[in-house]
């Protein structure tokens, strides 16, 4: 059983974690600064094992994922949604909220832009936040009737074919119920938070992270009538693998199994979830039309002009 760790106060954070992108070029300084603000505040500091390895900053106490979910009140992520990913799982069971600056490129879970982030940061760490939760599956693998292998997915759980072979022969049910026997290069099963993810690319729809639900989306269908699905999020998926070569099925792109015949893959949500901080007024649709490029319509009083 996990140690359990009293609800957080947003207007009482006393011990932050710190994870950053440690490769990424310029992360050092902004560790620093975001380490010397904290505690110029009056908080206790920590950084993540592995980051604290990995960058020059001397004197810094170091925690690992599991010691930062046992003791910290909050975490804040420096990086792209990679990083945000990789922690988030490994912080779920522990509901130590998170807080994302973008030093990465898309950055719709990372949403607090590098330059001027220390203003944000204040307020939000005074309370001037807003709060959302965001869902998980958990997926494992049965073969010959016992698990060989289990994992969380923050954004999706992909069964896909090897580069070099030819299509993956799947059967999916949904509650026991047969849904499609599917030729393709592989199945996308996503969260709503994963829907702007692979599952985007390969043509599913965005939904909204507050839907209770889970999307389907195969990848490169042989069949065109093969089309994406969203079903209820208190569903159990199962995906029997019944042809194909060099198949294997991976969590966030993070944590990977190889396949065989008649292998199943369960996939249901997880009964963790993930707490994300978010500067006071922020909004999904802002992220959205940031991220994706959306243009505007120019207001009417603009056009009478």
């Amino acid at each position: 059983m996990l140690p359990s760790k009293p609800d957080s106060n947003p207007i009482s954070f006393k011990t932050i974690a710190i994870i950053g992108k440690y490769m990424a070029a310029g992360i050092e300084h902004s560790l620093s600064e975001i380490a010397d603000f904290l505690t110029k505040a009056g908080h206790t500091v920590v950084f993540e094992t592995e980051t604290a390895q990995n960058v020059a900053l001397d004197g810094v106490a170091k925690m690992t994922p599991t010691e930062i979910g046992e003791n910290a009140d909050v975490a804040i992520v420096v990086g792209g949604d990679g990083t945000m990913l990789g922690i988030a799982r490994q912080l779920a069971p522990y509901k130590v909220p998170l807080i994302g600056i973008n030093q990465g490129r898309l950055g719709f879970m990372t949403d607090i832009s590098q330059e001027g982030m220390m203003p944000v940061l204040a307020d939000m760490l005074c309370g001037k936040l807003d709060s959302e939760q965001r869902s998980l599956l958990e997926g494992s693998v049965i073969r010959g009737g016992e698990t060989i292998f289990h994992a969380l997915a923050f954004n999706d759980v992909v069964v896909a074919r090897g580069a070099t072979t030819g299509m993956a022969e799947l059967k999916v049910e949904v509650d026991g119920h047969f849904m499609y026997n599917q030729r393709s290069d592989g199945l996308i099963v996503s969260t709503p938070t994963g829907s702007t993810a692979y599952a985007l690319s390969a043509g599913g729809p965005l939904l909204h992270p507050n839907l209770s639900g889970i999307v389907l989306v195969p990848i490169a269908p042989h069949a065109l009538s093969n089309r994406p699905i969203v079903v209820s999020d208190s569903c159990t998926i199962d995906i029997e693998i019944m042809g194909g070569r060099d198949i294997s099925v991976n969590f966030d792109m993070q944590s990977l199994a190889s396949l065989q015949h008649h292998d199943r893959i369960i996939i249901r949500r997880s009964a963790h979830t993930i707490t994300f901080l978010h500067p006071k007024g922020w909004s999904y649709y802002d992220t959205l039309r940031e991220k994706l490029h959306w243009h505007e319509y120019p207001s009417v009083a603009g056009q009478l002009k």
